[in-house]
């Protein structure tokens, strides 16, 4: 059975989630953990200013901004952080996503010197950066430079890696296909040469008669033993 539900309120959406959690081991569920313009505009509006500044300034840098030009901006970016991160609990408690529901914005840290978590950028995937662009319109009936021709262009290149890889699968598919096939025929065409058939009759071995049970002894010597 598979239920889909449109256009329920926060309320109703956490108790039917508080239902399905009490029957999970009976029930297979699958999540919406995707931003959409809704949940988008919804955390925007929950940002204190200077958190909305800086999810702008990702928005407006195309999804990668620097963390030295996020610097410049808001010197310290403790704060602006620590409230992006604290928006994502408060919005599954009131309901507004679900658990599991992955930040917009993502941290990148230096690779060169991983004992010292200090950001060089700060980025957000193609898909939530598109759908937090039309939220921004939806809010202020603009967007900090990022516009509906740069949200279309953004789809486009969405959609257009979303083929690249599945060319890429299926690509792959057949290379593992190829490959099992060439061990199967292998599997049905065993090397025989130098084998007997099975219906042939065994040559006896040197020093075995025909109808011997034992090898007869070489060199006619009948004393045992070595000499």
């Amino acid at each position: 059975m598979r239920i889909v539900i449109e256009g329920a309120s926060p309320e109703f959406e956490r108790k039917l989630l508080d239902l399905l959690a009490a029957h999970r081991d009976e029930l297979a569920v699958a999540v919406d953990t995707e931003w959409s313009t809704e949940r988008a505009a919804r955390y925007l509006q929950t940002l204190p200013a200077a958190a909305r500044r800086f999810l702008e300034f990702v928005v407006n840098a195309k999804g990668h901004a620097d963390a030295e030009a996020l610097r410049s901006e808001f010197g310290s970016l403790r704060g602006p952080t620590i409230a992006l991160s604290r928006a994502m609990p408060r919005g599954v408690r009131a309901g507004w996503w679900p658990e599991g529901t992955p930040a917009p914005i993502q941290p990148i840290y230096d690779p060169s010197n991983p004992s010292w978590q200090r950001a060089v950028a700060y980025v957000m995937d193609k898909k939530v950066l598109a759908v937090f662009g039309e939220a921004l319109w939806a809010i202020t009936g603009h967007g900090p430079g990022i516009g509906p021709d740069d949200i279309a262009q953004l789809e486009e290149e969405r959609q257009r890696d979303e083929e690249e890889r599945a060319a890429r699968e299926e690509a792959l598919t057949k290379e593992f296909e190829a490959v099992e096939g060439e061990i199967e025929d292998e599997g049905e065409h065993p090397a025989t040469t130098g084998w007997p058939d099975d219906d042939a009759p065994l040559t006896p071995a040197p020093g075995w008669g025909p109808a011997d049970g034992a090898p007869r002894a070489l060199g006619g010597n009948s004393g045992g033993g070595d000499k």
